[in-house]
């Protein structure tokens, strides 16, 4: 009961939970909670972007160290995706067969396979910013069998722009606007990252469709 009280109080009041424990434990967290969103399909749950921004606004008032956090947040990331392709990867099969798993229907992974084939590293690099997409595709593009080393390849991509440049997004607010401000506002500052980075994934699928329409 205690562990589920203190991921609820990270998941509700990430900035106000990690000021609270030694500075050991805000790395642990934070590197936990965003390995966790795409390494596990319940992950969903963990609040990504938000950990990224306050761990960065932190970093900015030295409660953590940005030269540390940087690389293992990256390296969190990273492998999260990768124990998530592992798994759809594995167990694909069963899902093919099933006409729904947890929250995955067959004809969603069929319509997977076809949009990994053709556009496989706009999703894997650009869906790293949306919000709970971001814990599926990874299992999603192992059970569609997309190519490994794509995967692996734009993963590194989407895991750097996401984690790294978010946290820095936090570190650079934080330098400049007082941290309980941020912490007043962060959730319209999550919801206008979201909405910058589903931009390009709008004009790819205008594109796409003005090529089936001539």
């Amino acid at each position: 009961m205690e562990i589920i009280n203190t991921l609820i109080n990270l998941i509700k009041n990430p900035m106000d939970f990690l000021v609270s424990v030694p500075e050991i434990w805000r790395y642990v967290a934070v590197t936990s909670m965003i390995f966790a969103e795409s390494g596990f399909l319940l992950g969903f749950v963990f609040p990504g972007d938000s950990l990224l921004l306050v761990s960065g606004i932190l970093a900015s008032q030295g409660y953590v160290n940005i030269w540390l956090l940087l690389p293992i947040v990256f390296l969190a990331a990273v492998l999260g995706d990768n124990l998530g392709y592992y798994t759809g990867e594995k167990f694909g099969d069963q899902l093919m067969k099933r006409e729904k798993w947890l929250f995955l229907k067959r004809q969603h992974l069929e319509k997977a396979k076809d949009f990994f084939d053709q556009k496989g590293h706009i999703a894997i690099t650009l869906c790293r910013f949306v919000p709970a997409v971001r814990t599926f595709v990874p299992t999603v593009a192992g059970a569609s069998r997309m190519d490994r080393k794509v995967f692996f390849k734009f993963n590194l991509l989407g895991g750097f722009l996401w984690a790294i440049c978010i946290t820095l997004i936090g570190y650079f607010f934080g330098k400049i606007i007082p941290a309980e401000i941020i912490d007043k506002y962060l959730t319209l500052i999550v919801v206008g990252i979201v909405l910058l980075s589903l931009i390009p994934i709008f004009i790819e699928k205008f594109k796409s469709n003005s090529h089936k329409s001539d």
